[in-house]
């Protein structure tokens, strides 16, 4: 993991397909291949990757626009994958902030040529839980209301979902100022309140794709 250039076998992992004159069906496909978990059976051969990461040996890629975007998938999509339903699941968010946030500083973010790139860019603003979530949480509504209004018609259901779930999420911060859902995970008792709103069962990150998208659903 030393080469300054093995970013590019995470970056082409996590972006296998140029979208850019794709079909809305395309997508769709990769919404769900990223989102719902289609990439976590073949993410075991990057744990020496995330491990790397975790202790800075991989920093040398944040020198450039898209090797700090993989970076940040390395510290903030693959745990979530690898390591699904512990707490080492979330152990490298603030590591993935401090990237992200570096990154629209430095003007790495607006280098990104894909809208896809720069969602990724900006998920740790919405994973990691600390003091200013909700503030974060914000930004990303304003964003993805802007993603939408560039969005050409035929992928505006695809940024209104992305849209949805971010007002979903910004929610829940407001209402708790951390996510409910990983109370168990992590250890923390959770409220009267906030066991009221597991019991519902409608989580964000569970969430289906909608009707829309229901002929791939059966994505690989």
């Amino acid at each position: 993991m030393s080469s300054r250039m093995d970013w590019q076998q995470v970056y082409r992992f996590w972006f296998p397909v140029d979208l850019s004159n794709a079909d809305v069906v395309a997508h769709w496909q990769m919404l769900a291949w990223w989102m719902r978990g289609g990439a976590s059976a073949e993410l075991a051969r990057f744990e020496p990757v995330v491990r790397a990461a975790r202790t800075g040996q991989l920093d040398h890629w944040s020198e450039t626009p898209r090797g700090r975007l993989s970076l940040i998938v390395v510290l903030d999509q693959f745990p979530r994958g690898l390591f699904a339903g512990t707490a080492e699941a979330y152990s490298s968010d603030g590591d993935a902030l401090s990237l992200a946030e570096e990154g629209f500083r430095n003007g790495h973010y607006d280098a990104l040529t894909s809208p896809y790139e720069r969602f990724f860019h900006l998920l740790p603003l919405a994973h990691t839980e600390g003091p200013d979530h909700r503030e974060r949480m914000r930004h990303i509504v304003a964003v993805s209301e802007r993603a939408l209004d560039e969005a050409p018609e035929l992928l505006k259901p695809v940024w209104q979902f992305s849209l949805g779930q971010a007002k979903a999420n910004l929610d829940v911060i407001s209402r708790f100022g951390r996510f409910p859902h990983r109370n168990p995970v992590l250890g923390r008792p959770s409220t009267r309140e906030e066991l009221a709103y597991l019991a519902k069962g409608d989580l964000m990150h569970t969430r289906s794709l909608p009707a829309s998208a229901s002929a791939i659903s059966a994505v690989g």
